[in-house]
Protein backbone atom coordinates (compact mmCIF):
# COMPACT_ATOMS: atom_id res chain seq x y z
CA UNK A 1 0.00 0.00 0.00
CA UNK A 2 1.01 3.94 -0.79
CA UNK A 3 1.36 6.31 1.69
CA UNK A 4 -1.06 9.03 0.83
CA UNK A 5 0.75 11.82 0.25
CA UNK A 6 -2.03 14.01 -1.26
CA UNK A 7 -2.53 16.58 2.35
CA UNK A 8 0.87 17.60 1.60
CA UNK A 9 0.29 18.88 -1.81
CA UNK A 10 -0.92 22.30 -1.86
CA UNK A 11 -2.53 24.30 -4.47
CA UNK A 12 -0.63 26.25 -7.37
CA UNK A 13 -0.47 29.82 -6.78
CA UNK A 14 0.38 31.86 -10.06
CA UNK A 15 2.18 35.10 -9.43
CA UNK A 16 0.15 38.12 -10.04
CA UNK A 17 -0.04 39.63 -13.77
CA UNK A 18 3.09 42.58 -14.19
CA UNK A 19 1.12 46.26 -14.89
CA UNK A 20 2.30 47.60 -18.13
CA UNK A 21 2.46 50.76 -16.60
CA UNK A 22 4.57 52.56 -15.47
CA UNK A 23 6.93 51.98 -18.91
CA UNK A 24 10.46 51.15 -18.36
CA UNK A 25 12.92 53.57 -19.21
CA UNK A 26 13.65 52.12 -22.20
CA UNK A 27 10.51 53.27 -23.69
CA UNK A 28 10.91 56.98 -22.29
CA UNK A 29 14.00 57.12 -23.92
CA UNK A 30 12.09 55.62 -27.57
CA UNK A 31 9.26 57.92 -27.28
CA UNK A 32 11.86 61.40 -26.42
CA UNK A 33 13.57 60.13 -29.24
CA UNK A 34 10.91 60.09 -31.53
CA UNK A 35 9.39 63.56 -30.64
CA UNK A 36 12.92 64.92 -31.11
CA UNK A 37 12.83 63.53 -34.80
CA UNK A 38 9.69 64.80 -35.47
CA UNK A 39 10.91 68.21 -34.63
CA UNK A 40 14.19 67.92 -35.96
CA UNK A 41 12.28 66.97 -39.52
CA UNK A 42 9.92 70.43 -39.11
CA UNK A 43 12.48 72.69 -38.48
CA UNK A 44 14.91 70.88 -41.77
CA UNK A 45 11.68 71.53 -43.77
CA UNK A 46 11.11 75.13 -42.45
CA UNK A 47 15.08 75.78 -43.34
CA UNK A 48 14.36 73.83 -47.19
CA UNK A 49 11.62 76.34 -47.83
CA UNK A 50 13.14 79.50 -46.44
CA UNK A 51 16.20 78.43 -48.72
CA UNK A 52 14.38 78.50 -51.22
CA UNK A 53 12.64 81.87 -50.81
CA UNK A 54 16.09 83.39 -50.16
CA UNK A 55 17.61 81.49 -53.58
CA UNK A 56 14.52 82.69 -55.59
CA UNK A 57 14.75 86.49 -54.29
CA UNK A 58 18.57 86.08 -54.53
CA UNK A 59 17.73 85.45 -58.23
CA UNK A 60 15.82 88.49 -58.52
CA UNK A 61 17.77 90.93 -56.78
CA UNK A 62 20.89 89.39 -59.24
CA UNK A 63 18.50 91.35 -62.24
CA UNK A 64 18.79 94.59 -60.39
CA UNK A 65 19.00 97.09 -63.93
CA UNK A 66 16.35 98.64 -64.93
CA UNK A 67 16.07 96.95 -68.25
CA UNK A 68 13.87 94.92 -70.36
CA UNK A 69 16.28 91.72 -69.96
CA UNK A 70 15.84 91.64 -66.63
CA UNK A 71 11.81 92.25 -66.56
CA UNK A 72 12.25 88.96 -68.83
CA UNK A 73 14.60 87.51 -65.98
CA UNK A 74 11.91 88.22 -64.14
CA UNK A 75 9.68 86.38 -65.23
CA UNK A 76 11.58 83.47 -66.02
CA UNK A 77 12.26 83.43 -62.35
CA UNK A 78 8.32 83.34 -61.79
CA UNK A 79 8.09 80.42 -64.34
CA UNK A 80 10.38 78.54 -62.37
CA UNK A 81 8.76 78.85 -59.10
CA UNK A 82 5.63 77.84 -60.83
CA UNK A 83 7.69 74.71 -61.97
CA UNK A 84 8.13 73.19 -58.75
CA UNK A 85 4.81 74.90 -56.80
CA UNK A 86 2.32 74.61 -59.25
CA UNK A 87 2.99 72.92 -61.76
CA UNK A 88 -0.53 73.21 -63.41
CA UNK A 89 0.12 77.11 -64.10
CA UNK A 90 3.72 76.22 -66.12
CA UNK A 91 1.46 75.93 -69.56
CA UNK A 92 -0.52 79.17 -68.94
CA UNK A 93 -0.03 82.27 -70.77
CA UNK A 94 -1.28 85.66 -71.76
CA UNK A 95 -4.00 87.30 -69.52
CA UNK A 96 -4.10 83.58 -68.08
CA UNK A 97 -1.23 84.16 -66.73
CA UNK A 98 -1.72 87.27 -65.18
CA UNK A 99 -5.01 85.94 -63.41
CA UNK A 100 -3.11 83.25 -62.12
CA UNK A 101 -0.24 85.59 -60.57
CA UNK A 102 -2.66 87.89 -59.41
CA UNK A 103 -4.97 85.22 -57.24
CA UNK A 104 -2.12 84.27 -55.84
CA UNK A 105 -0.65 87.74 -54.67
CA UNK A 106 -2.44 89.98 -52.42
CA UNK A 107 -1.19 93.14 -54.30
CA UNK A 108 -2.19 93.15 -58.31
CA UNK A 109 -0.04 94.36 -61.26
CA UNK A 110 -1.40 97.17 -63.05
CA UNK A 111 -2.29 96.68 -66.67
CA UNK A 112 1.20 98.08 -67.92
CA UNK A 113 3.22 96.21 -65.51
CA UNK A 114 1.16 93.02 -66.55
CA UNK A 115 1.74 93.82 -70.41
CA UNK A 116 5.44 94.44 -69.70
CA UNK A 117 5.87 90.86 -68.35
CA UNK A 118 3.69 88.98 -70.87
CA UNK A 119 5.96 90.94 -73.50
CA UNK A 120 9.27 91.90 -72.32
CA UNK A 121 10.61 89.00 -74.48
CA UNK A 122 9.59 90.40 -77.61
CA UNK A 123 10.18 93.86 -77.44
CA UNK A 124 13.42 95.46 -78.85
CA UNK A 125 16.18 96.31 -76.28
CA UNK A 126 16.08 100.00 -76.62
CA UNK A 127 12.51 100.15 -77.09
CA UNK A 128 10.68 103.36 -74.96
CA UNK A 129 7.61 101.85 -74.85
CA UNK A 130 7.98 101.01 -71.24
CA UNK A 131 9.51 103.22 -68.42
CA UNK A 132 11.71 102.54 -65.54
CA UNK A 133 8.92 102.89 -62.88
CA UNK A 134 7.44 99.61 -64.60
CA UNK A 135 10.46 97.69 -64.25
CA UNK A 136 10.71 98.69 -60.62
CA UNK A 137 6.79 98.24 -60.18
CA UNK A 138 7.08 94.59 -61.77
CA UNK A 139 10.30 93.76 -59.71
CA UNK A 140 8.16 95.15 -56.44
CA UNK A 141 5.01 92.40 -57.18
CA UNK A 142 7.64 89.77 -57.82
CA UNK A 143 9.02 90.42 -54.48
CA UNK A 144 5.64 89.70 -52.68
CA UNK A 145 4.77 87.22 -55.01
CA UNK A 146 7.68 85.06 -53.95
CA UNK A 147 7.25 86.28 -50.38
CA UNK A 148 3.71 85.00 -50.39
CA UNK A 149 3.99 81.76 -52.58
CA UNK A 150 7.55 80.09 -50.91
Amino acid sequence: MMPDNLPELRDIHLPEAISAFPPAYGWWVILLLLIFIFFLFLLIRKLLLRSKKRYALRLLQSCSDNSLSSAEEMSKILRRICLVKYPHASSLFGQEWIDFLNNHCKSKLSSQTADLLLNAPYIKKNSSRYSNVDIVNLRRFCEKWIGENL
